[in-house]
């Protein structure tokens, strides 16, 4: 069974289409990620399928079950991760998770084993006790993954989990998600972290302006929507241009950024070959691989969106 199915899906308020007739499918025990620019529509489509929004138009399912008719059903098998930190302040980190579980109707003599277990996970035993205002933010994130976790939900919805995180940090919470992935938890999140969604989705939409532009694993969108490999030369000397663009035409397409040139190439060592018969710092000259950053940024533009 598909974990969430979307067909036509819109939502307006008032003459503001902000979701306007989308289609996808997450299957089970895989992670689904929503991909756009602000203003795009994936926190939205986020809302609709967390039953905290009902759509406007079309269908959406979750669990088999229409949203607009069983809504506390899909709520009690599904956790939910926000993008903004409300965990209570005045209560310690396993109150956080016991207090959570009463919602949800399960007793103090299941919830405390279940709570502990999870901060085993998330790594958080030896702050069982410490008040939520004395831990790193990278703490805050994993707690409310571990409160999200606590009703064991089939459903794991994450806005934006490692926002403001440290590197390292990030890596511990993309671990443990993928732990909860192998577990059978299925997860749906939007990110603004195009090396997160690489690393972690099965699948991905990437959204502008309402619509889905694309979809696919982010390995198929990278070999259908960029080159294999892409050559940067940062801050070329002014003049060295000219002969830069006498390169143009052994690209797919060349990009000219304040810092750099970009040049797109299914052949990226004869690119590199030229670039360097010109007096430039070898330093300077970069090959890379094309990445879904890539196919983001072709799709919906380098413009900043407020």
């Amino acid at each position: 069974m598909s974990a969430v199915v979307a067909r036509g899906l819109a939502k307006r308020y008032d003459d503001f289409e902000a979701v306007r007739g989308i289609d996808f499918t997450a299957e089970e025990r895989t992670c689904f990620g929503f991909l756009g620019p602000n203003g795009a529509g994936k926190t939205t489509t986020m809302r609709m399928i967390s039953c905290i929004s009902p759509p406007t138009a079309g269908t959406l399912e979750v669990l088999g079950m229409p949203v607009t008719e069983r809504p506390r059903q899909i709520k009690a098998r599904m956790g939910i991760v926000p993008q903004e930190n409300n965990l209570d302040e005045e209560v310690s980190v396993i109150e956080n998770l016991l207090i959570y579980a009463r919602y949800f109707g399960i007793r103090k003599a299941s919830a405390e084993p279940r709570a502990d277990e999870l901060l085993e996970f998330v790594q958080l035993a030896d702050k069982r006790e410490w008040k939520v205002p004395k831990l790193s933010g990278g703490m805050k994130r994993r707690l409310l993954i571990a409160r999200a976790l606590m009703n064991e939900p089939e459903i794991l919805i994450l806005d934006e989990p490692t926002t403001g995180l440290d590197p390292q940090a990030r890596h511990l919470v993309w671990e443990k998600l993928r732990t909860l992935k192998r577990g059978g938890v299925t997860l749906i999140i939007t990110t603004h972290y195009m090396e997160e969604a690489a690393q972690l989705c099965d699948r991905v939409v990437i959204m502008h302006e309402g619509k889905i532009l694309v979809q696919g694993s982010p390995r198929e969108l990278v070999a259908a929507h960029t080159t294999r490999q892409v050559v940067e030369v940062f801050e070329p000397p002014e003049e060295l241009q000219a002969a830069l663009t006498s390169f143009d035409g052994l690209a797919r397409h060349v990009e000219r950024l304040a810092d750099r040139w970009l040049f797109y190439t299914d052949d990226g060592d004869e690119m590199l070959g030229k670039v360097r018969t010109l007096p430039i710092d070898p330093g300077s000259i970069w090959l890379r691989g094309g990445t879904l950053e890539d196919v983001f940024l072709a799709l919906t533009g380098r413009r900043l969106v407020e």
